[in-house]
This record gives C-alpha cells, structure tokens and sequence, in this order.
C-alpha cells in the first residue's frame, strides 16, 4: 500500500482515522474483464476531510496563466499558486476525452475504452476495446469513490464520456451535475459549435435541459456549482468544474477582451519569445529556452496590416477568456470561504491538453489548407459571424490558429492533438489546506519532477485518507506537496502514451515521440531534462536508449491494444466527415448554399439568353 504519512497527519488532527478498502486490483481486472464493481469503502468516525474541488481548463496553453510567466491576469489562479505547488512537467493526453478518463479513474484512457475522442474514430478502428470513445461502465469513477465515502459529489461543464443514460455523470457517481456531453459548444447560446452536431447536447442532474438566455459558459458553470455546493459544510464535497475555456469557439465578454486590445499587435513570434522568458522569470524553467521553429506558423510580417489587426484583436478574445475563467474560479473560491470551508478545501487546477492550433474559419498568411468556404457557409447558417467589431462577443466565432496556439505553449513543440511537449505539457496547480493547515510544504513552489494525467486520482484518494492498492498506474502527489519526498518515479519506469497515431514514451529524464506531421513524421528521442523544447534528436548518438525505449513503447501498446492509423488518417477531417455523414440533411444544405451562387449566375444567363431571342 502507499504511504499515506500527510492523510494520515490529517485525519489525526480530526481525530478520527478513515480507511476505505476500493478492490482497485478486481478494477484493473474488470477494466479488461468488463465485470461490474460495487465500492465498499470502510469508513470509521465522524471525518473532517478536506472538499477537493477539481477545475479543469479546456484547451488552455502551458504559459497561459500568470503564474506560469503569461501577461494574462490571473490573479485568483496566481493566488493558488503562490500558496501551493505548482508542476512544470506535468504531462496529460493532447486531447480532451482521453484525458478526462484518466482524471475520473486513473487508469490509461486505451484500458477504459477511450483511446480518442469518439468523434475522431476511424472505422477501422471502432471494433476495438480501447477504441469505443466513451467511458467504460464498469471501472469505478473517482467520483463513486468519493459519494461511497462520504463525499457530497457535484460536476459542473464539459463531461465529453459518454452521452447514454448510463454513461452521464449523473449515473456515475454525481449527485448533482450540470454538464455538456460533446467536444464543446457555444459559450453565448444553446447553440452547437460545429456542424456534426444538431444542437448542443447540455444535461442537469441527467435530464436534458435548455440553456438561460443570459448564459455565459465559465459563470453559469460556477453558479451552478455554487449552488450544488451550497452552504451546508457538514459533509465533505467533491467539485469537479470542467470550463469550456479556451475551446473553441473563442468568446469572451467585451469588458475582459478589451484589457488586451493592444496586447498582442507584435504577433506570435513576439509573444512567444516573451512567453518563453515568463517561464524563467516565474521559476517554472530553469533557463530561456528558443523554441524551434513550427511549420505551421506563417511569418508575422507576411500578413496585412487588416490580418495583423484581425489577428491581435482574436487573441485579445482567448486573453479575454482566460481572464473571465480566473474571475469566475474567484468567485468560486469566495463562496468557499463565505461558507466557512476556505480552511478545510484543496484545489486541483489544470488543463485537459496543450492550446488548439485547429483552424476552420480562415486562411493565414497564404498557408494551403482545406478550404473555408464550406465551414463558413454552416457558420452564417447558424447566425455567427467574425466581425472584427464584436468578435469574441455574442455571435462571434473565433478560432485562434497554430501561430497564436505555439506562442501559448512558450518554447515548447507543437500544441493539441500532438505528442510534442507543447500538446502534452500543461500548467498544474495544488494548492488549499486541511484542517486549517496548508498542504504545501513549499508554498510558492516548483516541482519539475514528471508527472501524469493518472496521478490524480491517486492524489486526491490519499488527500480524502482514503488508502488504496498499488495496481493503479498513477503515483500519489502528496508526498512531493508535503515536502516528504522530491522523487515520484524510479529511473526504470516508463509511461507510455497513444493518440491518433501520435506517440511517446517517457523514461528516466528522456522522451521518445512519434508526430505524424512534416519532417516529424518518425520517430525521434530527446532528453527533457536538459531539452524540453525538444529542438535536439539524440536517435543517432544514443542508439542502445532509443531502441530499448521503442522496444518498451511497444511492449506497452500491445498490452494496451493500440491499433495503428492509415496512412492518410488526419483527425480533423474525420471528425468532419463523420458528422456530416451522420446529417444528411445538413449535407444538402451547405452544399445548396455553396452551390447557389452558380445556380444564380447560370439563371441570370438563361434569363438574358432569353431576352435578346425575345428582343
């Protein structure tokens, strides 16, 4: 078993002791298995656990909070931060679903059936086990956990796990849930962001519901878990917040976007070169690093003064969006304290990926890419725009590019759906304390020891004191919060990762990694330790590393049954032409609409052929 020495501390001060027996081995099993689980947790004693509130950002770019050297303000966020520990490699899947598995089980997202999004699944996938998309219904939740102990149990925003009855949150564990079941959606409107879905799909407590018209997706999300939380404090709660920020589409109140007007008009490579020296002078790298270069960013200079305009003023929306998040997570944490449970609460705050390079509304800088056209036709269909005059506002729509996307990740490689660091890596914060004393031995501090999406779980069972085996993969926080210990991981082991045909695997201070894109396209190997903007591929002069570790990539895959993408497999498109294909209706549609303009200018020319035989 682990060595629960802070739990324990913490228990002893409310002087009772809480031992909750999980069969984490029989979960394992049944995860392979498909056999059902009953928790019974053992619980003895009237206990003072802390409430943990999980917040979980969307999309959100490794650099993108003050306390990680971003010029956005942050201040709630920074507050955390300066009395708790902060993780500068803490690493997660560059998607969200699979990413949100982890967090709810704490086991590898291929071992719970969601190796990918769903609605990124080829067909020649979607046989498979760990290919299914969504959450299987026998591996206990984190959630069910937790209610099984004790613990008021309450889920606000995006869920992404699974739509069926059984698979809501409401049936897994939550007592109380105001969620999104799709890849995300209009943060101003009951309105669906992309043309795969009909509507946006938002449940409450399990039951379909309708969105009020002064909706704003951060601040109804913290109402809503305001008001599940409520003002009893006599049973410990579990929040989880899941933010819609910074999703696409990217929105943001005037009022929050309009700090930034003049922030970004420098463009992405000066942003990125400030972000990456933020990093420094935050404590979160040890020196200024200079990124590589990224394909997919264009030249600053190649653009128009009308783009740069466009541009500067998209990414004062995403600043906008981060900071309206922070203000809302102030509240949040206000309501706590109002209630008296301020000193009794632990947050967890991180992001489900790195920032979002997906671009669909234009062409920057000459790129070649799939058309817009299409896209844009379903947009003006469902009433939004991109005004530059509104954007970010009500019926705007925004996306922000890859350009923006790299500068948000600083110096790292690559953003979303890549295994480069600037996917995987993103900003942790542990912070708040337990019986009026601070769970953070180094308040203000930094941790640069690897992490992974599957040690939250672990974490936060040890945080409740509720003890657990070792069969899950992850590795409990606390030790290194409390100060007890600076190491997480022996040298030997490894943590292996997988998505849409994009892969890595971590040992011992190095990384190997596969990017299906460009020159990348192979796989390659890099010391993090001392190149975590991954610029220096050591495949060549460390050939007995690189192997061993490919052999153990592979060991890994097949144990987790990782099937391999075709060739032309691209994410995106798959997505797109999956939706579509499922809307035959909305097919006809936009291809009517793209079609209309010919269909007119073929009527016009009859109509004058006509007239001059008539004349």
């Amino acid at each position: 078993m682990t060595k629960n020495v802070t739990a324990k501390l913490l228990v002893k001060r409310a002087g009772i002791t809480v031992v909750a027996g999980l069969l984490i081995v029989a979960m394992a099993v049944a995860a392979n298995a498909g056999a059902d689980i009953e928790v019974v947790p053992d619980v003895t004693g009237p206990a003072k656990r802390p409430n943990i509130v999980l917040l979980l950002a969307d999309d959100l770019g490794y650099s993108d909070l003050g306390a990680y050297g971003s010029e956005i303000q942050t201040p709630n966020l920074d507050r955390l931060a300066a009395s708790g520990l902060r993780f500068s490699n803490f690493h997660v899947a560059a998607s969200c679903a699979p990413t949100r598995a982890m967090l709810m089980t704490g086991l590898n997202s291929h071992s719970v059936g969601v190796a990918n999004i769903p609605e990124a699944i080829p067909e020649d996938q979607a046989h498979a086990p760990a290919y299914q998309g969504v959450m299987h219904t026998h591996v206990p939740t984190i959630a069910e956990q937790l209610q099984a102990a004790g613990y008021r149990t309450v889920m606000t925003g995006k869920w992404h796990l699974g739509m069926d009855p059984e698979r809501r949150p409401s049936a897994r564990g939550f007592d109380r849930t105001f969620m999104l079941a799709d890849t995300g959606a209009d943060n101003w409107r009951h309105r669906s962001y992309l043309p795969i879905y009909e509507t946006a799909n938002w449940f409450e407590d399990g039951e379909p519901i309708t969105l009020p018209d002064d909706f704003y997706s951060s601040e109804h999300l913290v109402d809503k878990a305001i008001e599940y939380i409520g003002n009893d404090g006599e049973e410990p709660f579990f929040a989880y917040v899941a933010f819609q920020a910074v999703h696409i589409p990217v929105q943001a109140p005037a009022t929050f976007r309009d700090k930034y007007l003049q922030t970004y008009v420098g463009g992405w490579h000066a942003l990125r070169a400030a972000r990456s020296e933020g990093l420094v002078d935050a404590g979160i790298l040890p020196d200024r690093l200079q990124g590589r270069p990224m394909p997919t960013t264009p030249d600053w200079q190649s653009l128009t003064p009308d783009q740069q305009a466009f541009e500067a003023k998209g990414m004062a929306v995403y600043a906008g969006m981060v900071d309206a998040m922070d203000h809302h997570i102030g509240r949040l944490i206000n309501h706590i304290d109002r209630i008296g449970e301020l000193d009794n609460t632990v947050f967890i705050f991180l992001s489900d990926n790195g920032a979002e390079g997906s671009l669909a509304t234009r062409n920057i800088g000459g790129e070649a890419r799939a058309p817009t056209e299409p896209f844009r036709a379903w947009m003006y269909t469902e009433g939004f725009n991109t005004d530059i005059e509104t954007l970010g506002e009500r019926d705007s729509y925004h996306d922000i590019g890859p350009a923006w996307a790299s500068a948000a990740v600083g110096p790292l490689a690559w953003y979303k759906f890549f295994a480069g660091e600037g996917g995987l890596r993103v900003p942790l914060i542990i912070s708040g304390a337990s019986n009026g004393q601070s769970i953070a031995a180094n308040a203000g501090g930094v941790s640069p020891v690897l992490g992974w999406a599957t040690d939250i779980v672990p974490t936060i069972l040890e945080l409740a004191g509720i003890e657990t085996l070792d069969s899950l993969p992850g590795k409990t926080l606390v030790p290194l919060i409390s100060g007890e210990t600076t190491e997480l991981r022996a040298a030997k082991e490894g943590i292996g990762y997988e998505l849409g045909g994009n892969k890595a695997f971590f040992r011992g201070g190095y990384k190997l990694v596969y990017n299906r894109y460009g020159s990348d396209n192979r796989w390659q190997l890099f010391n993090l330790a001392a190149d975590p903007a991954e610029k220096t591929d050591l495949s060549a002069a460390e050939p007995q590393r690189f192997n061993a570790m490919l052999k153990a990539y592979n060991a890994w895959a097949e144990a987790q049954g990782v099937l391999p993408v075709a060739d032309d497999y691209h994410q995106g498109r798959t997505v797109m032409l999956k939706g579509i294909l499922n809307r035959p209706g909305l097919l006809a549609t936009v291809a009517l609409l793209l079609l209309l303009p010919v269909l007119i200018l073929i009527a016009l020319v009859v109509w004058l052929f006509r007239r001059r035989r008539v004349n």
